[in-house]
């Protein structure tokens, strides 16, 4: 990999991870409902998640979609549909209670396992090896994922940091019930540019 595909590549990792979409609103949400500790394991799950996503998305998942096209509407289907049930437990997240820990935030495999049906993960694994590992080898495969693993995570994290200060300000139930709906619909809009494709 050539220094300046290595500087692209890093450029579109942060972009792209950086940029509001469903693991970023979840971050902030969790932050704001459950703190930085407790969002830990979500933040990990996402990072390391999406990292073994690449890796398998560019050792063999993007010849499965070239040869079953249906699979692409499948996961599309499965990813609004779970997208939605997310978002109305967002919307319907209660009060951090003061000594106590109410509610559960996501776990390190829950976090894991839902890039396998998030639109924007998708569209970044198959956009990423696309582009930067064309040729699919394992070392190209494999650096895509390190670029990734090294940016990623730090990026998804300031959304949970940016979730535990907006706590301060999430002092009376009605603003929380406002924010955490305000999240949800921010959620459903995030699914907008996954409908409009074919």
């Amino acid at each position: 990999m050539t220094y300046d595909i290595l500087a692209a590549l890093t450029l579109f990792a942060f972009v792209s991870s950086i940029t509001p979409g469903p693991n970023n609103l979840m971050l902030m949400a969790s932050g704001a409902n459950f703190g930085f500790a407790r969002s830990i394991p979500h933040m990990l799950g996402i990072g390391i998640g999406f990292v073994v996503m690449v890796v398998l998305v560019g050792l063999g998942l993007m010849q499965l979609f070239d040869l079953l096209p249906t699979l692409h509407t499948v996961l599309k289907v499965a990813s609004v549909g779970y997208l939605l049930w997310l978002a109305w437990k967002i919307a319907n997240a209660g009060a951090p209670q003061k000594g106590t820990k109410s509610g559960t935030p996501m776990t390190f495999v829950q976090a894991a396992l839902f890039q396998w049906v998030n639109p924007k993960a998708w569209t970044m694994a198959l956009t990423a090896i696309t582009l930067y590992a064309p040729d699919r080898s394992l070392w190209a495969v494999l650096s895509v994922a390190a670029v990734f693993g090294a940016i990623n995570l730090p990026c998804v994290s300031s959304w949970t940091v940016l979730g535990q200060q907006m706590r301060r300000l999430l002092t009376s139930p009605r603003r929380l019930a406002v924010f955490n709906w305000t999240m949800a619909a921010l959620l459903v809009a995030s699914l907008y540019p996954v409908l409009l494709t074919g």
